[in-house]
């Protein structure tokens, strides 16, 4: 019997799972979701956070006119203003000025600069890693977060996606965008690689927010 084609989605999908499953079992993510940290590493979190989406959602803007992936760039995903809003509230208006970057996320943006504007491949992979998973388990922080801390919208914002469509046919249509992509020899293949990069990135971004709030 011959196996199904279920399409580059599904393919880059099974490709992560193993790095994916590793950040979600991080020591910091654990806390977080337990309960057991302050106000202050959930802030920690969005603020590091606010550093990489700066820079992706820059070169984002490089490929909104590009005739095989610029069908990516989605305003309704866009999360540095609303990031930036989050902060406002959990840490007042002068947060920008003590915002420094974690030696793990400082690697993050580096990764990000290198091949962000210059390798489409490499841009849709960490596209993918970051809004997928906002739009999924991103959805569990938000709740948590309003449990542990009291939170209604402001200060989760970031989580909440009010320009798109339902979560799954969404989703559905992003996994359509992956399929659909002409990718040349070898990007696939380039892609799913840089995925997993980009999940390690993030973990070491859990595990250096470990070390300062747990």
């Amino acid at each position: 019997m011959t196996a199904v084609d279920e399409g580059f989605a599904a393919r880059l999908r099974a490709g992560t799972r193993d790095e994916h499953e590793r950040a979600e079992r991080s020591v910091f993510v654990e806390a977080l979701l337990g309960g057991g940290l302050g106000r202050e590493a959930y802030a920690g979190l969005l603020a590091q956070s606010y550093l990489f989406y700066d820079v992706l959602e820059r070169a984002g803007e490089s490929w909104r006119g590009d005739p095989v992936i610029g069908g990516f760039v989605i305003d309704g995903l866009l999360r540095r203003d609303v990031l930036a809003l989050d902060l406002g509230f959990l840490l007042g208006p002068g947060w920008r000025d003590a915002l420094e970057p974690l030696a793990a996320t400082q690697s993050y943006v580096d990764r990000l600069v290198e091949v962000g504007s210059t390798d489409r491949g490499a841009f849709v992979a960490h596209h993918y890693t970051r809004y997928l998973g906002d739009l999924s388990g991103g959805q569990v922080i938000r709740r948590r977060m309003q449990e542990v801390y009291g939170l209604a919208d402001d200060g989760v914002r970031f989580y909440v996606f009010d320009r798109v469509a339902k979560p799954k046919p969404f989703r559905d249509h992003y996994r359509a965008l992956l399929d659909g992509a002409p990718w040349g020899d070898g990007e696939r293949e380039s892609l799913v690689a840089e995925a997993n990069r980009a999940f390690q990135l993030n973990r070491a971004v859990f595990d250096d927010l470990a070390t300062v709030y747990c």
